[in-house]
């Protein structure tokens, strides 16, 4: 081989590295990205559905739930467009509306049949599957931090009652005496149920236990599910729960894969409703499993789920969700569900009623 060939070669070989190095280096690493040209991300939250008609609501407690509900996102939002995580986004938003008296969670859970407040909460990491939740707690201030904790700093996913309540306090949380959780209007509530027990009979002759969930199809949990601009996934859940419950009832909220359910791979999802319903039916974990298995879109796991599962079985409720790609879907079957939705533009939707009202 003479000289000037090999010199040839040489060159060439040096530069056909050069580029495939040059080539591996630029390929982006998001695979998905807003229409400004960042990574995407973005929170939808709800803070219950049930029998919510425009006719019976004014204008001034209208505007009250929209002021709320727009606050609760933009915190979140905020968090996540600074780069910060969904974890943090789902905490921080849930705290805004466990702090208002307007939502079932927190300052306004409603009442027991004893006259407690008794509150549940969740909260799920997309990246690493990891839980956590609380039932039952009556002192904690903000009961989605509490499951955090759970999360983060134990080994287990669920604490319940005095237990719960001893773990927060050793992690430093909140701690508040019951009366804070008085709220006049949830207290209205109880008492109107506990006159209609007294004048309805069950078939052995006494007082008859009267369920809320038929009388006054109104359901306030509130939730949040976030993507961040890491790609990851969270979804949390918060409620007090139903008004009038006994026996130290427990539904769906704290329950991972009913009430709350979050996966990098497929959604995140936090729900609400008929609790029983959403427990029996796996209803977070359905949707997620859907898309897993059998390769439906969120639109079309969160359909099926709802409108044809959840309502075929009896239940009745709805739930926000988001998948990895930053789709968005809140799906329920009731009257109305508050709900509220931010993307990486910027671009905030808000509802209440159903789409055709």
């Amino acid at each position: 081989m003479t000289k000037p060939i090999f010199i040839y070669l040489v060159l060439f070989f040096c530069l056909a590295c050069a580029k495939k190095q040059t080539d591996t280096t630029e390929e982006p690493t998001q695979k998905e990205y807003s229409s400004t040209g960042g990574p995407t991300f973005g929170i939808v939250i709800h803070g219950g559905a049930g029998t919510i008609l425009k006719k019976n609501m004014t204008d001034s407690l209208e505007a009250a739930y929209k002021e709320v509900l727009t606050k609760a996102i933009k915190t979140g939002h905020e968090i996540l467009a600074n780069g910060g995580s969904s974890l943090d986004a789902v905490r921080k938003t849930i705290n805004v509306m466990e702090d208002s008296p307007l939502f079932n969670s927190g300052k306004g859970a409603v009442f027991t049949h004893e006259g407690k407040n008794e509150l549940d909460a969740s909260i799920m990491d997309g990246a690493t599957l990891n839980a956590g939740a609380i039932a039952g707690v009556t002192t904690v201030k903000n009961p989605i931090d509490l499951a955090y904790e759970v999360m983060v700093n134990s080994e287990h996913v669920m604490l319940s009652g005095k237990g719960a309540e001893d773990f927060a306090t050793r992690q430093g949380l909140e701690i508040v005496d019951p009366s804070y959780f008085y709220t006049k209007k949830r207290y209205r509530s109880l008492q109107r149920i506990l006159e209609q027990e007294k004048t309805e009979l069950d078939p052995d002759g006494g007082t008859a236990f009267v369920d809320p969930y038929i009388k006054d199809q109104k359901f306030g949990t509130v939730g949040c599910v976030a993507l961040d601009k890491n790609g990851n996934l969270a979804a949390g859940t918060s409620t007090g729960g139903m008004t009038n419950k006994r026996w130290n009832r427990i539904g769906d909220s704290p329950i991972i894969g009913s009430g709350t359910y979050a996966n990098n791979a497929t959604c995140g999802v936090s729900s609400t409703g008929w609790g029983e319903y959403f427990i029996r039916g796996q209803v977070a974990h359905d949707i997620s499993a859907q898309m897993e298995y059998a390769g439906k879109t969120l639109a079309q796991a969160t359909h099926n789920v709802i409108q044809e599962k959840l309502t075929k079985m009896g239940g009745t409720g709805g739930v926000v969700s988001m998948d990895h790609d930053g789709n968005v879907s809140m799906e329920f079957n009731t009257e109305g569900m508050y709900r509220a939705h931010m993307d990486a533009q910027g671009k905030l939707t808000l509802g209440i009623y159903k789409e055709n009202e």
